[in-house]
């Protein structure tokens, strides 16, 4: 019978590409991989891994090993979590990942209701991008996403159950001494001729949502310099290196040296979500925590109007 902890072992290695980076994540010592890996392939009764100069490669029975390990320690977890919440919400744990901007914004929010009305759950939380968030969410090493899809994008069927949050509209930073600063709203085909500080095009919606939008307006945007952290890029506008596309939920602090402007009533969304595993076990823990995201994410969204129409 195959060892689910060697299982696990072989999964770190095919993420990290190396006995030796695999040891690191795990705090064993390489050795101790090696003998883990030999003794899953004695127990599996075939090669699993192939070692060359530039580290290691699955063979074939490794690949699909690995793929049958992701939804099995995912199970694992789902049973961990049904024992720990029979007890209702009287204790257990729930492990939340979140992107930067809503880690700073919703979810300390969300948190702080979470343990008021649930003092005995154990909540953890870890601040990752979308996208290996939701890897972490199908291999169960989390509970609960917050996820981002592009607005003009419908989130596909991939295994995940999302919930809506918020809408989180994109607006424009400029220098505060750039000739539209003064406008209160903006057209994006106002700025075509700009140079654009970009985030890269990686695991968040965001330069595919500011790509999509300059199409739309009739313009190939020109892109000057990427960085995928937000308070960073409003120091390249303030420099006078470029505008950006910054989103709401990023903007809850502002330099005093840039300008924030909207792009009218239909702007570029980031639609927010809550994800969890599609046909897992949903604990009280989880569904609790997922109404109470639903709750601060419309508390946002609300706020956000109130403010537009005092302006």
């Amino acid at each position: 019978m195959l060892d689910v902890r060697r299982m696990r072992v072989l999964r770190e290695v095919a993420r990290r590409g190396s006995f030796s980076a695999a040891a690191d994540a795990l705090a064993y010592t390489q050795s101790a991989v090696s003998q883990q890996i030999a003794a899953l392939e004695r127990e599996a009764g075939t090669r699993l891994v192939e070692r060359n100069a530039r580290g290691v490669k699955l063979t074939d029975a490794g690949r699909a090993l690995v793929a049958h390990t992701d939804v099995i320690l995912a199970r694992l977890a789902d049973a961990e979590a049904e024992l720990e919440a029979i007890a209702g919400l009287r204790g257990g744990r729930l492990r939340l990942a979140s992107f930067p901007s809503a880690g700073a914004t919703i979810m300390p929010e969300a948190i702080a209701r979470f343990r008021a009305r649930h003092p005995a759950v154990e909540l953890t939380l870890e601040l990752r991008e979308p996208e290996p968030s939701v890897a972490q969410l199908r291999a169960g090493e989390v509970d609960l996403v917050l996820d981002i899809t592009a607005g003009f994008r419908p989130p596909r069927d991939d295994g995940v159950e999302r919930v809506h949050l918020v809408d989180d509209p994109m607006y424009v930073a400029l220098p505060a001494g750039h000739p539209l600063a003064r406008r209160r709203q903006l057209k994006l085909e106002d700025l075509a001729g700009e140079q654009w500080i970009l985030g890269t095009t990686g695991s968040c919606p965001d330069a595919s949502i500011f790509l999509h939008s300059c199409q739309l307006a009739g313009f190939e945007p020109d892109v000057t310099f990427n960085s995928d952290d937000y308070f960073a890029i409003q120091g390249f506008v303030a420099a006078g290196m470029g505008a950006s596309f910054i989103p709401d939920l990023a903007l809850i602090s502002v330099r005093d040296d840039i300008v924030v402007r909207s792009l009218g009533t239909r702007p570029p969304l980031r639609v927010i979500w809550a994800a969890t595993l599609k046909d897992s076990y949903a604990s009280p823990a989880r569904q609790a925590m997922v109404q109470i995201l639903a709750e601060v994410g419309a508390e946002f969204a609300a706020n956000r109007r109130a403010l537009a129409l005092a302006s």
